[in-house]
C-alpha cells in the first residue's frame, strides 16, 4: 500500500483535534504515515479483555487514611518531573513522558488533592515523533506556564527525538488541545519560562559551561533569555549565565538543573534541582532584584531533600527534588517534585513518582515544610478540601484497584503507546481489545504493539484475559513486564509445531533467555497475571479463570529496576503482541 504523506500547519485547537482524529483513523485503516508501523489487522489477532491491576503495598494497609488526610505521592508510578500552573481556580500539571506516546500526560485539579487526567499535550505524530527512540530519550523535563498577559497557556520541552530539541506548543484551553511545536533557537535542556508583570517573557534553563570554561564532570549552568512572544522565540544575543556550577561551585555541585523563575514582593526567586535526579536529588533556591541576575544563593540551602537521612529508615522515600512551586486554594504555597519508593532491596521499579509538600514562605526564602526530614506516607488536605481520590473520576492513589473490559469508546488515558500511537494497532470489539501484531519485538527500538500501564505499587496484580491462536513461532501474545528494550521480562502463547505453548523469556542487557514454557490447550482462552511482593516477581497462568498455574517460579524484579537497567523511566506493564517473536518453548 502506497504511503500517504501529511503537511501539518498550526491550526486552531478545534481544528488540530481534529486533524489529530482524521491521522488515527488512517491508522486504524492501515495506512502508513510519519514512519510508523502500521498494517492490516492479522486474521488471528489476539483479544484482550476483564484487565485487573490491584496494589498491595503495605504501607497503605499500615497507614490508613483519616478524615482531612490524602496519600504521598499523589500519583503513583513513572509520572516524573512534575511542573504545575494555575489560572485562577484551576491547576494543570504536566509530567515527563520519554519515548512512551502519546507524550507528556497532563492534569487538572481545582484544589492540589483530587486530579484528573484531561489528556496529553503531545498526542500527535506532528507534535511528536519518537518512533527510533530509546524509551529513556524523547520527551524530558516539560514545563507548563499560565500567561495571564495574554491568557495563554504554554508547554515548553526539551525533545530528543525528530530532531526537535527544545520546543514550545500553547493553547487558550489545556483541555481542548495544543498547537504544534515551534522549535527553539538553543541547546541545552530542562526550559521553562517566566512572565513578568511587565509583560516581558523570559526562558531559563540548563547548558554546558562556555567551552574551555568546564571544571569538572557535571559542571552545568543555568542560563536566561528574553523571549519574544510573538515570535516564540527567544531573542538572540540575550543569553546570559545566571548560575555557574550550583550553590558554590567550590564543593563541585553536579546538575544544576529543572530551574523555574517565581516573583514575590517584587524580587525574583530561581530554584533549581542540584545533585542529580537519583540519591544526592536535591532542590536549591537563589535571589535576585532583576530576573536577568545576579542571583544569590539562600543560606539554608537545600530546601528540599533525604540524601542526608538513615538510608535504612522505614517507608523509604528519596531522590526528592526537581520540583515548581503553587499558591494552593488556601492561600498558602505548595511545591509539587519527584522523588521514589525503592522496594525492600533498594530497587527503583516503580520509578520516579510525583510528590507534593505544602511550602512556607514567610520569610525571605520558600521551605518545604519537613522537605529534610523523612517523608510522611500521608498529608493533611488543605483547608476545606475533601479527599476524594479514585471516586468521581478523578486518579486514585494508595491501595486500588482498576479494571478495564475495553467496552468504552475511548481508550483511558492511563493506556499508553510506545514510540507510536495507539491507534496504530489497537481497535475494540465486542469480546474485548484487538491488538494487531507488528513485525516488531519488543526488544527493537521502534513502535511496538503493546499497550502499556504503569506499575504503581511494589507490591501488586495485573492480570487480564487473551483469546488467542497462534498461527506460527513467530507469533506471541500476552504480557510483557519493561523496563527498557534490553531489560524486560515476556509472558505470552505462541506455538511450536502443532501445539501451543505458554512461555517465559527474561531479557537482560538485550541477551535472552526463555526461563520456561508449558504445552497448553489453547482452543479457550485463558487468564495471565504477573504480580509482585517486592522484589519477588511470578508469572502465572489459568486455563479455567480461577485456578492459577506459576510458570518459572518466583524471578527477581532486578532486571525491571532503574539501578540495574540505568535510564529515567519505571516499570511499564503490557498487552503484548508480536509476529516477531524469539521467545521459542523448550
Amino acid at each position: 500500500m502506497n504511503r500517504i504523506k501529511f503537511r501539518l500547519a498550526p491550526l486552531g485547537n478545534r481544528q488540530f483535534m481534529l486533524q489529530c482524529v482524521f491521522m488515527a483513523l488512517f491508522a486504524l485503516m492501515g495506512f502508513e504515515g510519519n514512519s510508523q508501523t502500521k498494517g492490516r489487522m492479522a486474521k488471528n489477532a489476539p483479544v484482550f479483555s476483564n484487565f485487573v491491576y490491584e496494589g498491595k503495598d503495605e504501607v497503605y494497609k499500615n497507614y490508613p487514611l483519616n478524615e482531612g488526610e490524602f496519600y504521598n505521592p499523589i500519583l503513583q508510578g513513572a509520572y516524573p518531573d512534575p511542573a504545575i500552573t494555575r489560572k485562577g481556580g484551576d491547576y494543570y500539571m504536566v509530567h515527563s513522558s520519554f519515548a512512551m506516546f502519546p507524550g507528556v500526560p497532563i492534569f487538572h485539579s481545582r484544589d492540589l488533592v483530587n486530579w484528573t487526567q484531561i489528556g496529553h499535550v503531545l498526542d500527535c505524530t506532528s507534535q511528536l515523533n519518537v518512533h527510533d527512540t530509546g524509551i529513556s530519550a524523547g520527551v524530558y523535563a516539560p514545563d507548563i506556564e499560565y500567561n495571564p498577559n495574554n491568557d495563554t497557556f504554554y508547554m515548553i520541552t526539551t525533545a530528543f527525538a525528530g530532531g526537535l530539541g527544545n520546543i514550545v506548543v500553547k493553547t487558550k484551553d489545556p483541555s481542548k488541545g495544543w498547537s504544534e511545536p515551534n522549535k527553539l533557537q538553543f541547546n541545552g535542556i530542562d526550559p521553562s519560562l517566566f512572565f513578568d508583570d511587565n509583560g516581558k517573557a523570559y526562558v531559563v534553563h540548563n547548558d554546558a559551561p562556555d567551552k574551555g570554561k568546564e571544571l569538572y564532570e557535571g559542571h552545568r549552568v543555568i542560563k536566561i533569555w528574553e523571549y519574544d512572544l510573538e515570535k516564540d522565540q527567544v531573542v538572540a544575543g540575550t543569553d546570559k549565565i545566571i548560575v555557574d556550577g550550583g550553590v558554590d561551585i567550590g564543593k563541585k555541585p553536579i546538575w544544576i538543573e529543572a530551574p523555574h523563575i517565581y516573583k514575590k514582593d517584587g524580587r525574583y526567586f530561581l530554584m533549581c534541582a542540584e545533585g542529580g535526579t537519583g540519591g544526592n536529588h536535591s532542590e536549591v533556591v537563589f535571589v535576585s532584584d532583576d530576573p536577568r541576575g545576579p542571583y544569590t544563593p539562600a543560606p539554608n540551602n537545600p530546601i528540599l531533600s533525604q540524601r542526608h537521612l538513615n538510608p535504612n529508615r522505614q517507608n523509604k522515600v528519596d531522590w526528592a527534588g526537581h520540583a515548581d512551586l503553587v499558591e494552593g486554594p488556601d492561600g498558602k504555597h505548595y511545591g509539587v517534585f519527584l522523588a521514589i519508593r525503592p522496594n525492600e532491596k533498594g530497587r527503583v521499579n516503580i520509578g520516579r513518582e510525583t510528590f507534593i509538600l505544602p511550602v512556607d514562605w514567610s520569610g525571605e526564602f520558600p521551605v518545604f515544610v519537613n522537605g529534610l526530614v523523612p517523608l510522611e506516607p500521608k498529608l493533611k488536605t488543605p483547608a476545606g478540601v475533601k479527599n476524594k481520590t479514585g471516586e468521581e473520576g478523578y486518579f486514585p492513589n494508595g491501595n486500588f484497584t482498576f479494571t478495564d473490559n475495553f467496552t468504552s469508546d475511548k481508550l483511558d488515558h492511563r493506556w499508553i503507546g510506545l514510540r507510536g500511537p495507539r491507534e496504530a494497532f489497537v481497535s475494540s470489539t465486542k469480546k474485548g481489545l484487538k491488538i494487531n501484531p507488528f513485525p516488531v519485538n519488543i526488544k527493537e527500538i521502534k513502535p511496538t504493539s503493546t499497550l502499556f500501564h504503569r506499575q504503581q505499587h511494589n507490591s501488586f496484580s495485573y492480570t487480564t484475559t487473551l483469546d488467542y491462536r497462534p498461527a506460527s513461532e513467530k507469533d506471541l501474545a500476552g504480557i510483557v513486564a519493561l523496563q527498557s528494550e534490553s531489560f524486560n521480562y515476556v509472558f505470552g502463547v505462541t506455538k511450536k509445531d502443532k501445539d501451543y505453548y505458554v512461555v517465559l523469556q527474561r531479557t537482560e542487557k538485550g541477551q535472552s533467555k526463555v526461563i520456561a514454557s508449558r504445552k497448553i490447550d489453547a482452543r479457550k482462552p485463558i487468564r495471565l497475571q504477573v504480580k509482585a511482593d517486592e522484589d519477588d516477581y511470578q508469572f502465572s497462568y489459568s486455563t479455567n479463570g480461577t485456578d492459577f498455574v506459576n510458570l518459572g517460579g518466583t524471578v527477581s524484579g532486578d532486571i525491571l529496576s532503574t539501578n540495574v537497567a540505568g535510564g529515567f523511566t519505571g516499570t511499564l506493564l503490557g498487552l503484548y503482541a508480536t509476529s516477531a517473536n524469539d521467545a521459542y518453548p523448550q
